[in-house]
């Protein structure tokens, strides 16, 4: 079991559930959100050592909810999650803040590797 707590936000509900659940059944505190602005409501109560974050959702954009995060919770570590085609934005997270970027379809042990870095890192790469 480890002390990791994670927050998961995608839009995609299915991707996110089951993300969650297998984080989850290797001992990783993962709670969810399909939404930007819940996301950032959830951090108000209980903020996380790591958010994972989709770039492209409806609403608030990751890189919006992503400046929000580094305005609110200096702390906490971003690994931006991205899709194909949109390298760019991945690009701009960085320049952003973000701990690191990942490309979708996501392989779970590497995500699990680059939260161990995330919670492990004193300071932003």
């Amino acid at each position: 079991m480890h002390d990791w707590n994670v927050l998961l936000v995608d839009d995609e509900e299915e991707f996110v559930t089951t993300l969650a659940e297998r984080l989850r059944l290797r001992g990783i505190a993962a709670r969810m959100s399909t939404d930007g602005g819940e996301a950032l409501r959830m951090m108000e109560v209980d903020p996380p050592q790591v958010v994972v974050l989709d770039v492209l959702m409806p609403g608030l954009s990751g890189l919006e909810v992503l400046k929000r995060i580094k305005a609110d919770y200096p702390g906490v570590k971003v690994i931006l999650l991205t899709g194909q085609g949109s390298t760019w934005d991945g690009i701009q997270g960085m320049r952003m803040g973000v701990f690191d970027y990942l490309m979708k379809p996501l392989n779970i042990d590497e995500l699990i590797e680059k939260i161990r870095e995330a919670v492990s890192s004193g300071v932003e790469k």
